[in-house]
């Protein structure tokens, strides 16, 4: 038990340093937001391209692994839509955004910390596999079903056509597309250039658990309990029972089984809390302060369920 502390006090020391640095006013709010924008744009590219390009692409995408992260993560999305409209009564964007802090995991700025620490060998290609999913497939899938509720249901081929073009410009995504090609071409960097991207890489860790810890910062959560208790349960309980359970379902059906520190990491890069623009992008349809609640709630009530997570893995072996 004392391992799995060691494992996780780090990360959530992190986080508190950017909220106690940013609630005395060390720093401010903005700039919290110029440090995501720095970890967003140059730092998490830079190790995203590294984890790829210093692999053979057969190690970084593995049908196993994507099949079962995928279905369970749109298992999640489905329910936590279905669970918002009908038991929650919300509208259709309310629900879609609910159903997004359920099926959506905080995979650079949490999950690889913890991976790093407690399974390095496949944390960047596990980190690799989940960018390619929520970036390309789940995010994008969620915005066209926000964006369909709040036009009506009307042209939906053109608002996910909009967000596919916005994706691919994201840096996360030019360096995942970067990174591939260097892999799947063979090539390697030179040297002061593989150094330099090395260096940005480097920043990832600390200072995006620090931006977390500064965000958090003066979010309202009086009121705000049944909208987001249930949030929170299916992010940190749900979403890797899904994808548990679906790497089961698809090994009984004939796909080759994960090999078990891949099928660890997958379940605790599920375990983690929702990703951290989580608010910002529900901002759009008026839903930011619920989120910005959800965002902090899951954040700390994800200490203790991490820590079973783990201590429950590593009793599996």
């Amino acid at each position: 038990m004392l391992q799995i502390f060691a494992i996780i006090t780090p990360i959530y020391l992190a986080i508190l340093a950017g909220y106690a640095a940013t609630r005395s006013g060390m720093f401010s709010k903005e700039d919290m937001r110029t440090f995501g924008k720095f970890v967003i744009n140059f730092a998490l590219p830079a190790m995203v391209f590294n984890a790829i390009a210093q692999r053979p692409i057969a190690d970084v995408l593995n049908a196993s692994y994507m099949t079962a992260y995928t279905c369970g993560s749109l298992a999640m999305l489905g329910l936590g839509f279905l669970c918002a409209r009908r038991l929650g009564g919300q509208t259709h964007t309310g629900s879609t955004i609910a159903a997004m802090g359920v099926a959506c995991s905080n995979s650079g700025y949490i999950g690889l910390p913890i991976l790093l620490l407690a399974l390095p060998a496949v944390a960047s290609t596990a980190l690799a596999m989940n960018l390619i999913i929520e970036n390309v497939l789940v995010i994008p899938l969620l915005l066209v079903m926000a964006e369909s509720g709040r036009q009506g249901g009307t042209a939906a081929h053109r608002v996910f056509l909009q967000t596919l073009g916005r994706v691919a410009r994201m840096p996360l995504v030019l360096g995942l597309v970067a990174g591939l090609a260097v892999s799947v071409l063979g090539w390697s960097l030179p040297a002061p250039l593989a150094r330099t991207v090395a260096l940005f890489g480097q920043a990832t860790g600390a200072l995006s658990l620090f931006v977390i810890g500064g965000t958090l910062v003066g979010l309202p959560l009086r009121g705000m309990g049944p909208a987001v208790l249930p949030i929170a349960v299916g992010k940190l309980v749900g979403h890797p029972l899904a994808v548990l359970l679906a790497a089961s379902a698809l090994t009984w059906l004939g796909m080759a089984p994960l090999a078990p520190p891949l099928l660890a990491a997958g379940i605790v890069l599920a375990a983690v809390p929702m990703l951290g623009i989580y608010p910002i992008l529900a901002q759009a349809y008026g839903l930011a302060e619920r989120s910005a609640a959800a965002l902090l709630v899951t954040t700390a009530s994800s200490f203790p369920t991490l820590s079973v997570a783990l201590l429950l893995l590593k009793g599996w072996g």
